[in-house]
């Protein structure tokens, strides 16, 4: 093989990375994937085996126990402070984003409905989350955002979060759960990039745009974005008064803040740290 693929095709392989597996006893790790010929004495049809001999691909025990152990503490499902200030629309979708695409890349393999023990784990730090955040108990938030969706396999349990939007736009829905964890032979992997917290903070800045309001005076005129180069400009100490973007931006641990025409404008010129602004913050106008 090693001198077809030399001769033929021009490819040299590195004797490092290069093993040979027997197919039937041991696993090949490719692409994420345990790769293995079945052989099964038992399902026939008609008078052959017909799952001997044949391919298959399979989750590693590892990406399972690897993936739970970001959820998990002391061997138990825990809350993950870095979206404690977080909407609930959020925090779900974060979960829910990490869920689909783990699952999404593994629905080729013969046992991914493996996989149930990885949910349990991200659904209990989902709700042991947002528990904390409210200052509540698991099984009340499991009662508050349970629901169920109809799937082509079924009905599916699942917890969502509703958004209300104003006029006649349908509301914001994040979802976790509600994925059949069922073999698709003809499943068409997209090898995505993975969840960071950056691309959490991004869905959250896109929830905070449709809101469609100014997180400075409350104005919904032209609303825009205004962005820093990175945190460290807006939280320095030890300088004189902040204005309230700044202040606004130090409190979010965000880069960028939701604002109108106006205030934008305000801020470029240093004109945003007019008292009637500060006054706003204070009565509790701009939210959480």
């Amino acid at each position: 093989m090693k001198e077809f693929l030399r001769d033929a095709l021009k490819l040299e392989l590195s004797d490092s990375k290069t093993l040979i597996t027997h197919a039937t006893t041991q696993a090949a790790r490719f692409l994420g994937y345990e790769v293995r010929v079945q052989r099964s004495d038992t399902k026939l049809t008609g008078p052959r085996r017909s799952a001997s001999g044949i391919v298959g691909l399979y989750v590693p025990h590892d990406v399972i126990r690897q993936r739970s152990a970001r959820y998990m503490s002391g061997g138990k499902p825990t809350h993950r402070g870095v979206l404690l200030h977080d909407s609930d629309f959020s925090i779900v979708a974060a979960y829910q984003a990490e869920y689909r695409g783990l699952v999404q890349y593994y629905l080729l393999a013969q046992d991914v409905g493996r996989l149930h023990r990885l949910r349990w784990v991200m659904e209990t730090s989902m709700l042991k989350t947002l528990a904390s955040k409210h200052k509540s108990t698991v099984t009340r938030m499991a009662r508050k955002y349970r629901a169920m969706i109809d799937k082509e396999a079924g009905p599916r349990r699942c917890f969502e979060v509703k958004v209300e939007r104003t006029g006649e736009k349908k509301p914001l829905v994040a979802r976790f759960g509600g994925i059949p964890l069922t073999r698709k032979r003809t499943a068409v992997i997209t090898d995505r990039m993975p969840v960071t917290p950056n691309q959490i903070k991004t869905a959250e800045l896109v929830k905070r745009l449709l809101a469609d309001a100014c997180e400075m005076c409350g104005s919904s005129n032209q609303v825009e974005v205004h962005h820093v180069r990175k945190l460290a400009d807006v939280k320095q100490t030890g300088r004189a008064e902040r204005p309230v973007w700044v202040k606004l931006m130090a409190m979010r641990l965000r880069k960028t803040l939701v604002v109108c025409r106006s205030c934008h404008e305000d801020i470029h010129a240093g004109r945003a740290a007019s008292s009637t602004r500060k006054r706003s913050l204070e009565s509790g106008v701009l939210g959480n």
